[in-house]
């Protein structure tokens, strides 16, 4: 990534991780993706029950590939029949690998979801929940952060799962109630009362929608 870029966005991290650590959850920062895999590795015990939450952030640094051939119990939703007794197990899982669609410069979360399994387990169940995140998602405040999700990360998934929504017609949000919307659920996480469960790895990169 361009020096100028790096350095810009090494010392907006360390507003984020402030911030976040203001908010009771941890926060780290990663120069790239090998670095950002390490960290999230340390932060998962061997033998610890591992599940995912749709994060392509996590794919894309090969986090989810590690921990499928690393020395843990991957619940992999996608290779079972029942999806709905995965998704259940997971609130159950030691470690909850996740993103967010935009995180604000003092550290609060947004996410949105359509059938919130995934908002539900950052929200509770997991003991651990841990977050991979590009600094494209990092927003200026609340409302751009809700603005980015909505405006960015839904219409984007939308187009990737082939939804017949307005946003993926548009590449804009129309606040639709089309059947296939998957702006169901809304969490904004401005607070963890259980310290050392959400941990936020902030990585030098562009990543996920």
């Amino acid at each position: 990534m361009n020096e100028n870029i790096t350095k810009r966005n090494t010392l907006l991290a360390q507003k984020v991780i402030k911030g976040l650590r203001s908010r009771n959850m941890s926060g780290y920062w990663a120069e790239n993706r090998a670095e950002a895999l390490r960290i999230a590795l340390e932060l998962i015990p061997e033998g610890s029950s591992v599940t995912i939450g749709g994060a392509m952030s996590a794919h894309e640094i090969g986090l989810v590939e590690a921990v499928k051939a690393g020395p843990y119990r991957f619940l992999d939703r996608d290779a079972v029949a029942d999806k709905r007794a995965a998704m259940l197990a997971a609130y159950d899982a030691d470690v909850f690998l996740a993103s967010c669609n935009a995180i604000t410069e003092d550290g609060v979360l947004v996410n949105i979801d359509g059938n919130a399994n995934r908002v539900s387990a950052i929200a509770q169940g997991p003991k651990k929940v841990v977050m991979i995140v590009g600094m494209n998602k990092v927003c200026p405040d609340v409302d751009a952060a809700m603005k980015r999700a909505r405006n960015v990360a839904a219409p984007t998934n939308a187009q990737r799962f082939g939804l017949s929504t307005p946003c993926a017609k548009t590449g804009a949000c129309m606040n639709c109630k089309s059947p296939d919307t998957i702006c169901c659920q809304f969490l904004i996480t401005r607070f963890s009362r259980h310290a050392d469960r959400i941990h936020v790895i902030l990585v030098n990169d562009v990543l996920g929608f």
